[in-house]
């Protein structure tokens, strides 16, 4: 599932292609049809992220509501878009671009206190919230669960998912088992400053790369291999990048999450 950095990067691209124009808007698959028809033709005015979740504004109507979940993909055309396959739930075109969306949880369309009930159940998203921990530490400290399934909670925090957490973990040296009311107030800030460093350079760049460049002998992230840019996730018993330990893995709100025994101390 797409994490928080892909969903603000897919908002401004289609902000930058369709925001302030008249769309025609279809539903190729049939499944939108009747929400596709209350749009075709009106003006969209701005299209924003939240954690995992899109927000398509338009004049003199309600939000369209879009999460992408496992499977659902954008495809963005210029001037000749292709046939859209048969999973093609929804179309926008306007001037000669064309964005197709295929496969998503979710397409829907909002009125005004449905999207505000909506909003009120996600969590302080750290690409929107900027460096004010006063949400997370609160949100954390109603919550007994280890901190590593918390941070999958999008109650909790919005659009962090499995990478970024035992990344995030990993940077600031707390083991995914501890309690999220347990945590120190200095490491609730710290947690919560490195998430918005990391989710804004993988919004920038479109992709996750934690490791310092210097550790695996590179300038800079773009010049790091794809197989070296994160520190435990996905690497079963190899070597810390840090301390040699092997990275130990566990099972955390029904995830696998890794972590390194000796850099996150129980």
């Amino acid at each position: 599932m797409p994490e928080g950095h892909a969903i603000h990067r897919h908002a401004r691209r289609q902000r930058d292609l369709l925001a302030g124009r008249r769309l025609r808007v279809t539903s190729p698959q049939g499944r939108f049809a009747a929400g596709a028809a209350r749009l075709d033709g009106r003006r969209l005015q701005t299209v924003d992220a939240r954690g995992k979740h899109l927000l398509y504004r338009w004049e003199d109507a309600e939000a369209l509501h879009v999460h992408l979940g496992l499977f659902g993909k954008f495809t963005v055309h210029r001037n000749d878009p292709p046939p859209p396959t048969e999973g093609t739930r929804l179309a926008m075109s306007a001037d000669g671009v064309t964005v197709y969306l295929a496969g998503p949880t979710i397409c829907e369309l909002l009125d005004p206190d449905a999207e505000d009930a909506l909003l009120a159940r996600l969590g302080p998203d750290p690409l929107v919230h900027g460096r004010d921990s006063g949400p997370f530490a609160a949100s954390l400290s109603r919550r007994r669960i280890p901190i590593g399934a918390a941070l999958l909670d999008q109650k909790v925090v919005s659009g962090i998912g499995n990478v970024y957490r035992a990344e995030l973990l990993f940077l600031c040296g707390i083991h995914p088992a501890r309690p999220a009311n347990g945590l120190r107030d200095e490491e609730i800030v710290a947690l919560w400053d490195r998430a918005v460093t990391e989710l804004r350079a993988g919004a920038r760049s479109g992709r996750i790369v934690t490791v310092v460049p210097a550790e695996v002998g590179a300038r800079y992230r773009s010049e790091i291999p794809k197989g070296r840019r994160l520190y435990v996730y996905h690497r079963t018993a190899e070597p810390c990048r840090r301390c040699g330990m092997p990275v130990a893995v566990t099972e955390m709100a029904n995830r696998s999450i890794w972590y390194c025994p000796g850099c996150q101390p129980d």
